[in-house]
């Protein structure tokens, strides 16, 4: 961002990465963090419990992947619903903010200079700045500062529902791979490689999120230890049983 100032409102430089987007890239970034770690902890449950149960290496490796190719369908069709329940809200908030331009123009530029007054500006800045935005491309500079949303990247479902099962199917196939190692150190072996994974996607989600690494990081370790340890004992329970 430039430091100098004459008057004019300051811009970024050709080469700064436009806020928006980079915020847009961010979240998608986390949202596969966070689908990785559910793979790792679903699978390694479901692992880990039929471990516990049985040592038949088939029924371990049956399990998994259904528990893989379950979870990734879940997480692709529940991310399709809620982002394509978000892009029909912005598309109908997009279409009533291009008919309010239609209709009353005026209106809508008083009220885009009203945004710009209320985020500091001079009155006649903020007009200035509005008459401006609105002569280049109105619908775009209304949508962005009245509505917070960029017109042409709007979240594609299909886009959101694929990232979502891949980041899943990837961090399912850590417990998966841990699992088949010689049964007398399959169950430990797959525990600290999940622990591992798991203190790794809690670190770089925090990251990414700007929160406290050493909090988030435990917090994952302690959910996904809870989760194996649980599976591990229900299995254990059953297989003494049956």
């Amino acid at each position: 961002m430039r430091d100098d100032f004459d008057g004019s409102v300051a811009v970024a430089q050709p080469t700064e990465p436009h806020a928006v987007g980079l915020a847009t890239r961010l979240n998608w970034l986390r949202a596969g963090v966070l689908g990785a770690n559910d793979g790792i902890v679903s699978v390694a449950g479901i692992v880990v419990g039929v471990a516990a149960a049985t040592s038949n290496s088939t029924a371990i490796m049956t399990a998994g992947v259904a528990g893989l190719a379950a979870g990734a369908v879940s997480m692709a069709l529940g991310e399709y619903v809620s982002v394509s329940t978000q892009r029909d809200s912005e598309r109908a908030l997009l279409e009533t903010e291009r008919r309010e331009l239609a209709e009353q123009p005026e209106a809508e530029l008083a009220e885009l200079a009203a945004i710009y007054r209320a985020k500091g500006l001079s009155p006649a800045t903020a007009q200035a700045v509005a008459e401006e935005l609105t002569a280049r491309d109105a619908f775009t500079a209304h949508a962005e500062a009245e509505l917070g949303i960029d017109p042409d990247e709007l979240t594609n479902p299909l886009h959101a529902a694929l990232s979502s099962a891949l980041s899943f199917t990837l961090g399912a196939l850590l417990p998966l791979l841990a699992i088949l190692t010689p049964q007398a150190i399959r169950v430990p072996l797959t525990m600290a490689a999940v622990l591992a994974a798991l203190a790794l996607t809690g670190a770089v989600g925090a990251r990414l999120g700007q929160a406290p690494v050493a909090r988030a990081t435990v917090r994952v370790l302690a959910g996904g230890a809870l989760a194996m340890i649980t599976t591990y004992t229900i299995g254990h329970l059953v297989g003494v049983a049956i």
